[in-house]
C-alpha cells in the first residue's frame, strides 16, 4: 500500500461509494413494477419511492457540503456509507409501500453524506491538472454501475425484489471499513466556524415546498389553490433565504459562487441537463415493459447501451478537459444528447429495438462528454475550503433537475391516459402494442421527450456562455472577495 499514491486510494473510496449508490438506484428502477405488485401499493407511492430519495438528496446535500467544509469530509463520508447500508437492510425488510418510502429516506440521508463529500474528497487529493482525468474515471465506474444495475436488478427481481436491497449490505460494510481506514483529512479544518441555521431552514423548507408543488401540480391541476399557495410560500421563503445569505458572515450557501461567470453557467447547464435527461430511463422502462412486453431482466439488458457509451466517453472527455477546458466539450456533449432525444421524439409501438439502441448510444455519448469536464471545471474554480459546498451545489442542481424532469414527464404522460391504464401499463397487466389508450400513451411519451430535447438544447447554449478556459492560477481568488 505504501507505494500507492493517496490520490488513487481516495479515488477508490469515493468510486466504491458512487458504484454502490448508482447500482442501487438503477436496480431499483427496473424492479419498480415487481415492488408495486409485491407490496400491493399504488402508483403514487411508487413514484415517491423514487422521487422522495432525490428530493431528500436535493435538499440535504448543500447543507452537508457546508458542514463538511466546517468539520471535515472523512467523518461525514464514512457515516454516510454506514447509514446507506443500514437503510438498504431496512428497505429489504419493508412490508408496505409506506415503510419502503420511509426507509428510502433513511437511505437518502446516507446517500447525501456520501454524494456531498465524494467529489470534494477527489478534488482535495488530485492536482487541478489531473482532476478531469480522476472525475472521468469516477464517471466511467458510475456508467459501469448503470450498465450492470438494470441487468442485475432484472435478475434479482426474478428471485424476489428484496434482494436488490440485501445485496447492498455486504458491499456497504466493505466500503464503510475501507473509507474509515484509508481516507485522510488533507485540509486543516478552519476554526471559529458558525453554521447558518436560519438560512438552512429557509432553504430546506422553501425548496421542499416548491418541489412538492411541482410534483403534485401535474396530477391535481396547476390551478389548484393548495398548489398555488405552496408555490407562493416557497418563493417568499427563497427570497428570504437569499436576503439572509447576503447578510450573514458564514452562509450555508455561498452565493458568491454564482457571481463567477464560469460557475454560474456551469451550474445552470447542470440543472437544465438534469431536467433534460432525468426521466428518460423511467419513461423507457414504461415503454419496454409495457409496450414491448419485456420482463425486467430483458428490459435491463436493453437499457445498457446508454451507460455503455457513457462509460467509454467519460474518461476520455475528462482527460481532454484537463488540456483544452470544459466549454467546448460540455456544450457539444449537450448538443449530441439533444440529437439522441430527437430520435426518441419519433418513438412508436413499432420502433425497432435496433433504433432504440442507436438513440441510447448517442445520448450516452453526449452525457459522457458533458459530465466529467463540467464537474472538473466547477471543482477547479473554487478554493479548497469551498469545495464541499461547491460539490453540494452541483449535486443539488443535478438532482433538482431530475426531480423536475420526472414530475413534468409523469404529469404529461399521466394526463394522456387514465390512472388505471397507467398502472396497468406499469405493472404489466396491460402489455403489448394493442389495448388501453396506447396511442394516447405514445403521444404523451413523445411530448415528454420533445420537452427534454428542448431543455438539452438550452443547456448547451447556457454551457457555451460560460466563456473560455480560465487562468487557474487566478480563478480561485475570484470568490474570495474581501468583506467591506
Amino acid at each position: 500500500m505504501k507505494n500507492i499514491s493517496y490520490k488513487w486510494i481516495a479515488l477508490s473510496c469515493t468510486t466504491l461509494g458512487a458504484l454502490f449508490s448508482v447500482l442501487n438506484g438503477s436496480m431499483l428502477l427496473i424492479s419498480l413494477p415487481d415492488i408495486m405488485k409485491g407490496l400491493n401499493t399504488s402508483m403514487g407511492i411508487i413514484m415517491w419511492i423514487v422521487m422522495g430519495y432525490m428530493l431528500s438528496l436535493t435538499i440535504l446535500v448543500p447543507a452537508i457540503g457546508r458542514i463538511a467544509d466546517m468539520f471535515g469530509r472523512k467523518k461525514l463520508y464514512v457515516s454516510g456509507f454506514a447509514i446507506f447500508t443500514l437503510g438498504s437492510l431496512l428497505c429489504g425488510l419493508s412490508n408496505t409501500g409506506l415503510q419502503l418510502l420511509i426507509y428510502r429516506i433513511v437511505q437518502s440521508v446516507g446517500g447525501s453524506l456520501m454524494v456531498a463529500n465524494s467529489t470534494a474528497i477527489v478534488a482535495d487529493a488530485f492536482p487541478k491538472n489531473e482532476l478531469g482525468k480522476a472525475l472521468g474515471i469516477n464517471s466511467m465506474v458510475v456508467s459501469i454501475a448503470s450498465v450492470i444495475g438494470p441487468i442485475l436488478g432484472g435478475f434479482l427481481a426474478s428471485l424476489g425484489w428484496r434482494y436488490i436491497f440485501y445485496i447492498n449490505v455486504p458491499f456497504g460494510i466493505i466500503g464503510t471499513l475501507w473509507a474509515l481506514i484509508q481516507l485522510k483529512e488533507l485540509d486543516k479544518i478552519p476554526q471559529d466556524q458558525k453554521f447558518d441555521l436560519k438560512g438552512t431552514l429557509l432553504f430546506t423548507i422553501g425548496l421542499l415546498l416548491f418541489l412538492i408543488a411541482l410534483s403534485f401540480g401535474g396530477f391535481v391541476g396547476w390551478n389548484n389553490k393548495s398548489i398555488i399557495m405552496l408555490f407562493i410560500i416557497s418563493i417568499i421563503m427563497m427570497f428570504a433565504f437569499i436576503y439572509v445569505e447576503n447578510n450573514v458572515d458564514q452562509p450555508m450557501l455561498d452565493l458568491r459562487l454564482f457571481k463567477t461567470r464560469i460557475l454560474a453557467f456551469a451550474y445552470g447547464s447542470t440543472l437544465l441537463n438534469g431536467i433534460a435527461r432525468g426521466a428518460v430511463t423511467f419513461l423507457l422502462i414504461f415503454y419496454l415493459q409495457g409496450i414491448k412486453a419485456m420482463d425486467p431482466l430483458k428490459a435491463g439488458i436493453f437499457l445498457a447501451p446508454f451507460a455503455l457509451s457513457m462509460m467509454f466517453v467519460s474518461p476520455i472527455s475528462g482527460f481532454l478537459s484537463d488540456k483544452y477546458g470544459a466549454r467546448g466539450l460540455s456544450s457539444l456533449g449537450l448538443l449530441i444528447s439533444a440529437f439522441g432525444l430527437l430520435g426518441f421524439v419519433r418513438i412508436s409501438p413499432k420502433t425497432s429495438l435496433t433504433e432504440l439502441i442507436i438513440w441510447m448510444l448517442i445520448m450516452g455519448f453526449g452525457s459522457g462528454m458533458f459530465f466529467s469536464p463540467n464537474t472538473s471545471e466547477i471543482m477547479g474554480s473554487v478554493p479548497s475550503d469551498r469545495r464541499g459546498i461547491a460539490a453540494g451545489t452541483r449535486t443539488m442542481m443535478n438532482n433538482a433537475g431530475q426531480v423536475i424532469s420526472i414530475a413534468l414527464s409523469m404529469a404529461i404522460v399521466s394526463s394522456s391516459i387514465t390512472p388505471q391504464a397507467m398502472q396497468a401499463l406499469f405493472v404489466g397487466t396491460q402489455v403489448g402494442s394493442k389495448g388501453i389508450a396506447i396511442a394516447q400513451f405514445i403521444s404523451g411519451l413523445r411530448e415528454a421527450f420533445l420537452i427534454s430535447m428542448i431543455f438539452s438544447l438550452i443547456a448547451s447554449f447556457i454551457s457555451y456562455l460560460r466563456g473560455p478556459k480560465p487562468d487557474w492560477s487566478q480563478s480561485p481568488h475570484k470568490i474570495k472577495t474581501e468583506e467591506t
